[in-house]
């Protein structure tokens, strides 16, 4: 048997080309395969479920309404997910928590397209009293506008958690535990580029499944198609997710090849567990985990300040669900094929670049996209005549222009900004690994968000009672543009901060 294991592990070195494109030795294929799998399956449900969640809220409400529903609904939410996951941790093997925090989510988007939705006006206030509501209480017009849509709203928030609970939690916990460092730096952007392939198919599909409102017979409504289709689509591929997993467990694990520890991940040891509270103390006293937070706070804060003016653009130049999400899928096909070149290119950066290196390069696509986007907006007055000389106008140029820096961003961040933030948890133990990742990727990504929310309901607050009117994104671009040059640059300092920790824990780890 040592001599099998010395014969497969001393593989000669790969080839220029495939060192490039594919490292991954024949014999990891096993583990490197079924994780990108997984991978795939979350990230091409979370794609879907992120697009028709912008299609419900922004084409019902509009897009201011989603500052309000990320500080008051989706931060809650998380907080409550995250009380009650570092809980279940103590009580449940990692194998049976993952199938416990994956099921209520397949099981709810299920009911949403199947039950819910065709019965919306059972569910939902009227019309006419969401606008008596708002008629008597101004200051609330927006809360009452999510009121009255209130399943949209839950679907949002739970669309919200998926990829925090799910993608970037549950996945990536599993992947940092039965992943050595060595391996990470070739398998980790292995799993990404196979995951990215999946925003190529969800955009497909979610295209062909939204753009169908001439192919319906009449009285037929095409978004109750689409929405059937799309979260059929989802429920099926959250349970194969579930499959794998087992898979996993029961053939990759047992291989001392891949996973070398005396007992699998999260198998219930003699020593008692820490409590809830110690593990919480623990986990907010740590200056390593305080620093990954401020990555992630960074990031939820920038992007969302981004995408949210960018969106109001876009409720402009699409009224409806099906042309919204028609142009969300086209948006993520066009992100996947982004990513998968970012990812060839930033799979070579993490080998043979710093950790900081690697790292800075997300903040670094935010600061000069941001800065442009921003800057078009502040002067899109000025630049109107130009505009309809050149046979367009500042709305038309905003949805494309803020499409392509979010693509930029989002591709760089996947390829990079992921990476190297699983990184930084490897050399943890395994109850920082799992409790510690849960607050900093759960609550931390959802407090990024709502740290832009609170920035742009404070801002719209605040002018609306100047102007004596609801207040629009074009009243607080100025502002905004300010906030997000102090956060990334809060964010470069946290980026290098961090790298000098990295290198040191590795460094202890290898030396172990």
């Amino acid at each position: 048997m040592s001599t099998t294991n010395t014969t497969i592990t001393s593989e000669p070195e790969f080839s220029k080309f495939r060192r490039i494109f594919f490292p991954i030795h024949s014999y990891e294929l096993k583990k490197a395969i079924p994780m990108g799998m997984i991978f795939f399956f979350i990230l091409f449900n979370y794609t879907c479920l992120r697009n028709i969640k912008d299609s419900l809220i922004v084409t019902n409400t509009g897009a201011e309404a989603l500052a309000y529903l990320k500080l008051f609904c989706v931060t809650p939410s998380a907080i409550i997910f995250m009380l009650l996951y570092t809980k279940a941790s103590n009580i449940l093997s990692n194998e049976n928590l993952f199938y416990a925090t994956l099921s209520p989510f397949i099981i709810f988007f299920g009911l949403f397209a199947f039950v819910i939705y065709p019965n919306r006006e059972w569910f939902h206030p009227t019309v006419e009293t969401i606008s008596a509501l708002q008629a008597q209480f101004p200051s609330l017009h927006w809360p009452l506008a999510l009121l009255g849509v209130w399943s949209y709203a839950v679907f949002y928030v739970l669309a919200e958690l998926w990829g925090s609970a799910l993608l970037s939690l549950s996945f990536w916990q599993f992947a940092n535990q039965i992943t050595r460092v060595s391996e990470a730096k070739r398998m980790y952007a292995f799993f990404g580029l196979m995951a990215q392939v999946s925003l190529l198919l969800a955009g497909a599909v979610g295209e062909h499944f939204s753009n169908i409102r001439g192919k319906v017979a009449e009285g037929v409504d095409p978004w109750q198609i689409s929405l059937n289709w799309l979260m059929g689509i989802v429920v099926v591929f959250g349970i194969s997710t579930m499959l794998i997993y087992r898979w996993i467990y029961k053939n990759v694990l047992t291989d001392k090849r891949f996973y070398d520890k005396p007992e699998l991940p999260g198998v219930k040891k003699g020593k008692k567990k820490a409590g809830l509270l110690q593990s919480l103390k623990t986990i907010f006293t740590s200056p390593y985990l305080g620093l990954i937070a401020m990555l992630v706070i960074c990031y939820g804060t920038s992007v969302n300040l981004i995408e949210g003016l960018w969106k109001s653009q876009l409720k402009i130049q699409y009224h409806n669900e099906n042309d919204f999400n028609t142009f969300m899928s086209e948006y993520t096909f066009l992100t996947g094929i982004a990513s998968i070149i970012m990812l060839i290119v930033g799979g070579n950066i993490l080998r043979l670049c710093r950790w900081v290196v690697a790292a800075l390069a997300t903040p670094l696509v935010f600061v000069i996209g941001g800065f442009s986007f921003f800057s078009f907006i502040v002067f899109r007055e000025e630049l109107a005549g130009f505009l309809m000389n050149m046979g367009t106008n500042p709305v038309a140029v905003a949805v494309v222009l803020g499409a392509i820096i979010v693509i930029a961003s989002k591709s760089t961040k996947y390829a990079l900004f992921d990476l190297t933030k699983e990184m930084a948890y490897i050399p943890l133990d395994e109850e920082m690994k799992v409790k510690g990742k849960a607050v900093v990727d759960v609550v931390g990504g959802r407090l990024g968000k709502s740290g832009g929310a609170f920035v742009q309901v404070v801002l719209f607050s605040a002018v609306s009672s100047i102007i004596g009117t609801k207040a629009t994104y074009y009243q607080i671009v100025p502002y905004l543009f300010g906030i997000f040059v102090v956060i990334c640059t809060l964010w470069i300092l946290s980026v290098k901060s961090l790298g000098k920790r990295v290198e040191a824990a590795n460094k202890a780890a290898h030396e172990e």
